[in-house]
């Protein structure tokens, strides 16, 4: 099935649309899509539910994802599966276009589920396709916004981190001088033991040998 969007490069005028697909065949879009143009697509899928009697989103849907280049021999850029919303990028490599296709399958046991016959058969697609720079700027924002965020709080770790290093080596340096100040104090203790015995001792001999002349006197 091809579908022609010309107005998607004017994203400004026309950014979202959704569409029905019925079956487990494609449903692609053609674009011509200048070289280098930066393309970001959200989508979402969504089965009708009878109990809300309204589309709604489930676990069970998923959506196959392909975008090839219809003048390269229909090279293939993309090929993703996703869940029952989710994004793709791409780059175009060369001026030309691309075809764009979604292929839904569901587990959800829904008789008829993507039987034209039935009625809200099928699945419902909303896509919003954002095509250009300042389109891609502005769509991720956020992201670049958290990015920011991060590396500050990365920063402010480190900064954190550099602060117990800068304390732990002040304690080790205070810890160094009290075990050289300590180590000093005990020579010199050893020191003053040591002068003390030798005068002790020199003390003791001069008086034993004062005691011995005195004996050999008498």
């Amino acid at each position: 099935m091809r579908v022609l969007l010309p107005l998607l490069m004017l994203a400004s005028v026309a950014r979202a649309l959704y569409f029905y697909i019925d079956g487990v065949n494609a449903k692609c879009f053609f674009e011509e899509l200048p070289k280098d143009t930066l393309v970001v697509g959200h989508y979402t899928a969504e089965e009708w539910d009878d109990n809300l009697q309204a589309w709604a989103k489930h676990d069970g849907i998923s959506i196959y994802i392909s975008v090839e280049e219809v003048f390269d021999n229909d090279h293939r850029v993309v090929s993703q599966r996703g869940a029952s919303s989710g994004r793709f990028t791409f780059t175009a490599a060369d001026a030309g276009e691309h075809r764009i296709c979604f292929t839904p399958s569901s587990s959800s046991g829904r008789p008829g589920w993507l039987s034209s016959v039935q009625p809200n058969g099928g699945i419902k697609l909303t896509l919003d396709l954002a095509i250009g720079s300042s389109e891609i700027e502005s769509t991720d924002k956020t992201k670049l916004i958290d990015i920011s965020q991060r590396v500050r709080d990365l920063n402010s770790r480190l900064q954190d981190i550099r602060r117990e290093q800068i304390f732990q080596r002040e304690r080790e340096a205070e810890f160094r001088d009290q075990s050289e100040s300590t180590n000093s104090r005990v020579v010199r203790w050893m020191f003053i033991q040591v002068v003390v015995l030798g005068i002790t001792c020199a003390w003791q001999l001069s008086h034993l040998r004062s005691f011995f002349i005195k004996q050999k006197l008498t």
